[in-house]
């Protein structure tokens, strides 16, 4: 491997200029090439990478095979639509190369299963996009819950309500589509939410959920979602993601426990309460007792943006390469994502609760 990572992003519309813009903006990376289907979006891609990022201009290819064989790429990350995740991500595993792939993972559990297996035979750094969990607020929060300072954890509340218009979905053929897209409002956007739920709550045991299509034409999947999680612990989750909430309001996720509780809204921790002592009372006080600047204080912000939450990501899969240690976000915990997901569908198609862990 040489001094800096050569990156070859792999699918070049819009996630894909993003993960450009975090590969050339970040320490320790450089972007050798980029490949499409499209060799005219590659190379405005390729245009955009040296006029507006103000880095070396990538090669450009429409083979992954031809760029996968370069000497100066040793990593690729996947921004090709969710349902073809795992044909690009096992070729470059198969090639040795370190991976990073746009959440989901895929969009069933077969396809994650294959690209597990080439992980585990090629013996490199596998990580799956969930920038959030990089947060300060998020990382607060996780760092509470696991010095036990909210108690038992009893239940949260997770909710996304955006707005994606009717253009949105056909803006591409694969959106809203079952085989590429792989669901909609809580496939393509409240899994962040889903995974930070994972991340703070465990392992879920069962889902019961209902889907539906309110806002949206020329759609197969779902523009709203609302489901209830039991989790190992027995704790309960309440979980809401539509895109039918006009003009867009927040994603927000609550954490509770018997001694404190969390909200982060908008990436940002807006209460935050550990009880310290006794000082546990019989009725509370909703609202007051809030902790969340001085939880924040020397805590550095890094910004909230999309690019600088993922350069946070990235950054964890350089340290986990030079250390050789297993990134924060890897395959076994967006595989527990995508099989929550599928859990969540297939409870609304049966009008049943399901078991994540029966879920193929």
């Amino acid at each position: 491997m040489t001094a800096e990572l050569g990156f070859a992003v792999v699918g070049c519309g819009m996630i894909g200029g993003h993960h450009a813009q975090v590969i050339t903006g970040g320490a320790g990376m450089r972007l050798a090439a980029l490949v499409d289907v499209e060799e005219e979006r590659a190379t405005k891609l390729a245009d955009r990478v040296a006029a507006e990022f103000g880095a070396s201009r990538p090669a450009v290819s429409t083979s992954l095979a031809e760029v996968l064989a370069r000497p100066d790429v040793d990593a690729v990350a996947v921004c090709v639509p969710s349902g073809l995740h795992a044909e690009i991500a096992v070729v470059a595993l198969e090639a040795g190369k370190h991976t990073v792939i746009e959440k989901p993972i895929d969009v069933g559990l077969a396809a994650a299963g294959r690209i597990a297996s080439a992980a585990d035979a090629a013996g490199v750094v596998t990580a799956v996009i969930s920038q959030h969990r990089f947060d300060p607020a998020s990382q607060v929060v996780r760092r509470a819950i696991d010095a036990g300072r909210f108690g038992q954890l009893t239940s949260a509340v997770a909710s996304l309500s955006w707005w994606r218009g009717q253009g949105y979905y056909d803006s591409g053929d694969w959106r809203g589509t079952w085989a590429l897209d792989g669901g909609g409002a809580l496939m393509n956007q409240g899994v962040h939410t889903l995974d930070l739920l994972l991340w703070f709550l465990g392992t879920p045991v069962d889902v019961h959920a209902t889907t539906a299509l309110l806002a949206h034409e020329r759609v197969e999947v779902e523009d709203t979602v609302a489901a209830t999680i039991r989790f190992e612990s027995g704790a309960l989750a309440t979980l809401h993601a539509t895109t039918a909430a006009f003009p867009g309001v927040s994603a927000r996720l609550q954490v509770h426990g018997t001694r404190g509780s969390a909200v982060i809204d908008n990436d940002e921790l807006v209460y935050f309460h550990a009880a310290t002592g006794d000082d546990v009372d019989d009725y509370g006080s909703a609202g007051s007792g809030n902790q969340a600047a001085e939880e924040l204080a020397g805590v550095p912000d890094g910004g909230l943006d999309l690019a600088s939450a993922q350069s946070r990501q990235y950054a964890d899969v350089l340290a986990a390469i030079a250390e050789g240690r297993a990134p924060l976000v890897g395959v076994p915990e967006a595989t527990l994502a995508l099989a929550t997901v599928r859990a969540v569908y297939e409870s609304a198609a049966a009008g049943s609760t399901v078991r994540v862990a029966d879920v193929r």
